[in-house]
């Protein structure tokens, strides 16, 4: 997901340097969420993570 933020952003970039800048601005604006999507779900399987580590932590004492 990150890959395509990055592809977005660049996409963004060069549009709006081309002077494309209303088309430019989607595709940086689809690049935030991207990026925000892409870090709430690794916080999320961070958290999933952590707590199956401490399930089998507690299922091996």
């Amino acid at each position: 997901m990150i890959r395509w933020a990055i592809t977005f952003l660049v996409i963004g970039l060069v549009l709006a340097l081309l002077g494309f800048g209303g088309l430019g601005g989607t595709f940086i604006g689809i690049a935030k969420i991207l990026f925000f999507v892409a870090i709430a779900v690794f916080v999320v399987l961070l958290l999933m993570g952590l707590a199956a580590g401490k399930g089998v932590k507690n299922a091996l004492d």
